[in-house]
């Protein structure tokens, strides 16, 4: 009788690890994550640890959906259809303006990821040349949206200094504008254009940090409703991003095959991608004072903010480790 019931207990007990075991998937928490673009280098590396299972490893399932400049994703965060956002530092304004999110972690500082790019066969060889000029960004207020219009700043040229025409960030619209000469010049990742050089339809012109200081273009963001029903799982999205970063900053070969496969662009292009933005990221996801100086006078050139607003009111760090 004691036999029976010491081997009922061991049954049961095996039965109920093994039970763990098959439902420990479905105890982890779910996660949608929004990307303020599909390409960008600050951005991707959410899709590099969701490849890569680091996310899962940290309790997390994430469904990740792409958008087409980080006005969309804000508004996506305003409708509650998103947890987490990916994006740029530009995004803070809209947390000033009352967006429910706040930031969370500055992925990366310095922009060597973006470049202005022109058509192949443009006869425009220097930034001067874009005097007066039509340059196409993602959507307005957006940071590229604010780089084309720094550059006129930088360069004295006024507030009318170059055209800025919103077009989204879909590679193919870029390309048909290129072939078209619908714009002069575009502002976007550099692998593309890159990519572009490969097969002529586009070259890289200059990169954007050639005037551009820090101003965190990569940034996380949660949800107020999260952060406020789930503080673990937004300690849980950093802790499994910072070791995706760990990842990347440590393997080339191997993020340079996963960037490939996500982005579309051959090796050779993501190889020099890597080579030329690597060092932008942030290990510890804390604020740099240059950064948020820089964002704060670009919400009021955007005329995203009619006065500066208190940065620190934007952003926190109380969900980074320790």
């Amino acid at each position: 009788m004691v036999r029976n019931q010491c081997r009922g207990r061991l049954l049961a007990t095996l039965a109920i690890a093994i039970g763990s075991i098959i439902a420990g998937p479905s105890t982890a928490a779910t996660l949608t994550v929004g990307k303020a673009a599909p390409n960008a280098d600050p951005i991707i590396p959410v899709n590099v640890g969701d490849k890569l299972g680091i996310f899962k490893k940290h309790g997390l399932d994430l469904t990740i959906i792409d958008f087409t400049g980080g006005s969309k994703m804000t508004q996506a965060m305003t409708a509650g259809s998103i947890d987490i956002g990916v994006g740029a530092g530009t995004e803070m304004a809209f947390v000033a303006k009352g967006a429910p999110m706040t930031a969370i972690c500055e992925a990366a500082g310095p922009p060597s990821f973006l470049s202005i790019g022109v058509p192949w066969d443009s006869p425009i060889r220097s930034l001067e040349q874009l005097k007066g000029k039509r340059i196409g960004v993602s959507t307005a207020g957006s940071l590229t949206d604010w780089l084309a219009k720094d550059l006129a700043h930088k360069k004295g040229w006024g507030p009318d200094g170059v055209t800025v025409v919103t077009m989204g960030n879909a590679p193919t619209a870029i390309i048909a504008a290129f072939r078209e000469h619908l714009v002069d010049a575009y502002v976007n990742v550099i692998s593309l254009f890159l990519a572009m050089e490969e097969n002529k339809t586009g070259r890289v012109l200059a990169p954007v940090s050639q005037y551009a200081g820090k101003l965190a273009v990569g940034t996380l963001y949660a949800s107020k409703r999260l952060i406020d029903t789930d503080p673990n799982s937004v300690r849980a999205f950093i802790a499994g991003w910072i070791e995706t970063i760990d990842f990347i900053l440590t393997h080339k070969a191997e993020t340079v095959k996963i960037t490939s496969e996500i982005t579309g662009f051959s090796q050779s292009v993501m190889s020099r991608d890597y080579d030329l933005t690597s060092s932008m990221f942030t290990r510890d996801c804390k604020f740099d004072p240059e950064s948020l100086a820089t964002l704060k006078r670009s919400f009021v050139d955007l005329k995203l903010l009619a006065v500066p607003p208190d940065m620190s009111s934007l952003y926190t760090e109380a969900f980074l480790p320790k």
